[in-house]
């Protein structure tokens, strides 16, 4: 096949040769292209408990991008897919971007470098490194923080 294109400016034109095994291969990649699961296929029973009780008699606020690091914050990793921080009162969820696989089994700490800030912050690139040689084991990118307070 060969099709001519004509642009705007006058007297341009461009001869273009499209194989159709090319167009075929692009139609296939873009039709294979899904979005994730939705976020209930994500988590499995025992998390969605754990979740809810973290989060019961609570409702979610605006995202945050950051959490200050300088103050005690607890983090619960519930499973892969959800983390929630305990400030005092305050409860955020942070749901990393893509997971953060292997996490939740226990097996992992949860490195965070922090360069001239105090704070965790939407985008941070956290490591997960193996508890039992230190060596790393992937990497997660955090999320905008939801904050939970109660009703």
């Amino acid at each position: 096949m060969c099709y001519t294109v004509v642009g705007l400016r006058k007297g341009f034109a461009m001869s273009l040769r499209v194989a159709p095994l090319i167009v075929a291969g692009v139609s296939a990649l873009l039709a294979s292209c899904s979005t994730a699961p939705p976020y209930e296929a994500r988590i499995d029973p025992r998390a969605q408990q754990e979740l809810a009780k973290a989060l019961a008699g609570r409702t979610a606020g605006r995202a945050v991008f950051c959490l200050p690091s300088h103050r005690t914050i607890k983090m619960d990793v519930i499973d892969d897919w959800n983390i929630i921080y305990r400030d005092g009162s305050n409860v955020y969820l942070q749901n990393p971007r893509g997971g953060c696989p292997g996490l939740a089994n226990g097996r992992y700490a949860l490195v965070s470098r922090k360069y001239g800030t105090n704070q965790t912050c939407n985008g941070d690139i956290n490591q997960l490194v193996d508890l039992t040689n230190g060596v790393g084991g992937g990497s997660c990118v955090f999320g905008p923080f939801v904050p939970y307070t109660k009703i």
